[in-house]
């Protein structure tokens, strides 16, 4: 069953996922996408409970410009933790 919550957490749990892999990386980036997903999660669950949307928001282009921009900090990041895991796995 379809929460309409869910989008939100899920944004939430992916963001404090990211964030906990910067231990592992320690890269600015991989912070700042944690902290991006955060926001969205934070600005998806305002748009849901009508505070940032009067009513009709069927229509979202603004998620054409966030989707990219999450996309896109989200694969480089887990390329920047992966290259750090694989570094401290392997260094010998």
């Amino acid at each position: 069953m379809f929460n309409v919550l869910s989008l939100p957490l899920f944004a939430v749990v992916l963001g404090l996922l990211i964030v906990a892999c910067f231990r592992l990386a320690q890269s600015r980036l991989v912070l700042i996408t944690g902290l991006l997903w955060i926001l969205y999660a934070v600005y998806e669950y305002l748009v849901q409970i009508r505070v940032l949307c009067s009513g009709e928001c069927n229509i979202r282009v603004d998620l054409l410009l966030i989707y990219p921009i999450l996309f896109i900090y989200t694969v480089a990041s887990i390329l920047r933790t992966g290259k750090a895991f694989w570094q401290r796995r392997f260094k010998g």
